[in-house]
This record gives structure tokens, C-alpha cells and sequence, in this order.
């Protein structure tokens, strides 16, 4: 039996412990469900700081793996989700499968990518880098544990790529939860198509789709349409028949050359003014010796090959030049 004279002792030791457990239960419950996200608006300056510190420990994490995708003629966002460069945007930003673009992190350095799966019905896609690294990246949220009215930040470079301002971050809350698509109040414009939508515990709900003058119009991609296709993107496929990417029309693909048949090959006689293949370096008197990496010895092989491909794919040609054997990417043109 215990002495009186500890009891008191034992009292407090079991209270502080008490104590610390409770506030490591409450700490544990912040960091999933943050308070403010229950109240219509902050009702003290207590909690506008908890909803600025929140914003401030996750933002410098988050906007590293936020992306500009020049598209040559305009600028998207995305958002790096794995170390090894998979890059997550909107369909309407790739447009296409297979289509080579350019990625730009924020310290301007330019990546070479490729667009992979996209569901062209809710304007979901995939890319990823093809330049090997360890490329920083966001946490998804899988559980879908956000609500309306949860604070929630949008990122993306708003307007283009600005090395020395970086990605803009818009602080808003959720208005409307659709199966396919949520709104927010937060203000996106062009440029940011295909940036990130974060809960404040810095983790990936959904992904910005069709902006508007409107702040009520706002509309994004929940990371729920991502998972459920997940598999289907990685393996590149183009799913669905809506509005935000036209599926590719197979034999619609033009080069623009002419060419006869020798014992090797094909030889380009012509290549005509600003057609694909003049774009891409091909010249008169290139002797065509593969097409994506088929032996090509007669016309009717040339037109087999580009009778799968469509306006806009990419085909690879080897041809011999001065006796050297070189590779060309050529970005077919329509008929």
C-alpha cells in the first residue's frame, strides 16, 4: 500500500500526463479537421492567425511542386505528385495523348514532358517528365474529407510563367460539391488551367478546370475523378467524348513530302513550304529509312504507317543523311 505522503505526488504526475495527452489528441484533430473550417466566418483574431499559420506552414512546400506547361502558343499549371516527375493537370491544358510539351519549375529550369491519360468529359490529365530527377511533390487527398465552406488555397502562374514572382496563391472557400466537380470562391485566371487546389493541411483535392470572371464560377477537378481513372491514365489512354480534348481521328496526320522508292528506302524528292516535315528539319534528298522505327523500302508502307496516326501525334523518322543515320520527331500537320 502506498504511503499518504506520495498520493499528492502521484496526483500531479497523473494530471500532467493526463494533460499532455489530451493536447496531443487536440494537436492530432487540428492537423486533420482545422476548427475554422467549422465556423462561417472567423470569429476572432485567434482565428484568422490559426488560418494564416496554416497557410504559411504548408505554402512554401506546396508551391515548389506547382508547374507552368508552356504550350507554345499559352501557358497551363500543373502539379508534380511523385518524386519521379508525374504531373498531374487539365485535359483541356494537354489536349492530347502523347503530345510532347515543356514543364518550367520555379526556378525557371525547363523540363522536356509528354502528356499521358486524360477524360476528356471532366477535363482530368496526366503527364510526366521524362527527364530523370527527384522532383519535389504534394500529398493527394484520398479520403475526401473536405466539406462546404472548408478554406481551401488555389495555386497556379496566373498569366504565364514569372520567374521572379512565382506561383500565385489564392485563399477562397468551397461553395458546391459535385460528383465531378467542385466550385470555389477562389480567384483563377488564365494560365492557371490544370494549377492546384490544396485543403490547408497542404494536401491535393482537386485540380483548377474552367475559370471565370465570376468568383462564384470557379471550377475544379476533385482528386476523386483522378483516382478513379488512375489506372486508365497511367496506361495512356484518352477516355470519354467530352468538350476539354477532341479524341484523335486516326489517317487525319500530314507530312508533306514526296518521295520515290530506291533499294533502301524512300528518297524525299520535295518537301513542301511550312508543312510538318519541313518544320521538323527534313530535307530534299533525305533518304527515309524507318517510320517509328518500322523498316520503310515502298510508298505504300509510308502510307500504311501515317493512316494509324492523326493531326498533331508525333511520329519518329531515321533517314540517311551524308551517310548518317539521324532521327527526327515530326508533329504531323491535317490534311
Amino acid at each position: 500500500m502506498l504511503h499518504k505522503k506520495y498520493i499528492p505526488q502521484i496526483n500531479a504526475i497523473f494530471a500532467a500526463v493526463l494533460l499532455l495527452a489530451v493536447g496531443c489528441l487536440c494537436t492530432v484533430a487540428y492537423s486533420e479537421v482545422p476548427t475554422f473550417n467549422y465556423q462561417k466566418v472567423p470569429k476572432t483574431t485567434q482565428d484568422l492567425i490559426a488560418i494564416q499559420d496554416a497557410l504559411v506552414e504548408n505554402l512554401e512546400r506546396v508551391r515548389k511542386a506547382t508547374v507552368s506547361i508552356s504550350l507554345g502558343e499559352g501557358f497551363g499549371s500543373g502539379v508534380i505528385v511523385s518524386a519521379d516527375g508525374l504531373v498531374l493537370t487539365a485535359a483541356h491544358v494537354t489536349a492530347a495523348v502523347g503530345k510532347e510539351l515543356t514543364v518550367i519549375l520555379n526556378d525557371g529550369t525547363r523540363l522536356q514532358a509528354i502528356s499521358m491519360g486524360l477524360v476528356s468529359n471532366t477535363d482530368a490529365a496526366m503527364m510526366r517528365i521524362t527527364e530523370s530527377g527527384d522532383y519535389p511533390y504534394v500529398e493527394i487527398n484520398k479520403n475526401n474529407d473536405y466539406r462546404l465552406s472548408h478554406w481551401v488555397m488555389a495555386l497556379g502562374h496566373s498569366g504565364g510563367f514569372d520567374e521572379e514572382r512565382g506561383p500565385v496563391v489564392r485563399l477562397g472557400r468551397i461553395l458546391k460539391d459535385s460528383e465531378t466537380t467542385l466550385h470555389t470562391d477562389c480567384k483563377v485566371i488564365g494560365g492557371d488551367s490544370g494549377g492546384p487546389l490544396f485543403d490547408l493541411n497542404g494536401e491535393l483535392i482537386g485540380i483548377h478546370s474552367r475559370v471565370s470572371k465570376s468568383m462564384e464560377q470557379n471550377m475544379h477537378v476533385p482528386m476523386r475523378e483522378y483516382i478513379k481513372n488512375w489506372k486508365s491514365m497511367k496506361e495512356d489512354e484518352f477516355l470519354g467524348d467530352g468538350p476539354f480534348a477532341k479524341r484523335p481521328v486516326k489517317g487525319t496526320g500530314f507530312l508533306g513530302v514526296s518521295t520515290t522508292e530506291i533499294d533502301d528506302g524512300l528518297l524525299i524528292k520535295k518537301v513542301g513550304k511550312n508543312s510538318a516535315a519541313e518544320k521538323a528539319g527534313l530535307k530534299t534528298g533525305d533518304l527515309i529509312c524507318k517510320v517509328n522505327d518500322r523498316k520503310i523500302t515502298l510508298k505504300a508502307e509510308l502510307k500504311d504507317e501515317l493512316k494509324q496516326m492523326a493531326a498533331d501525334q508525333t511520329i519518329t523518322i531515321t533517314i540517311l543523311r551524308n551517310k548518317q543515320l539521324e532521327k527526327f520527331k515530326v508533329k504531323l500537320g491535317s490534311k
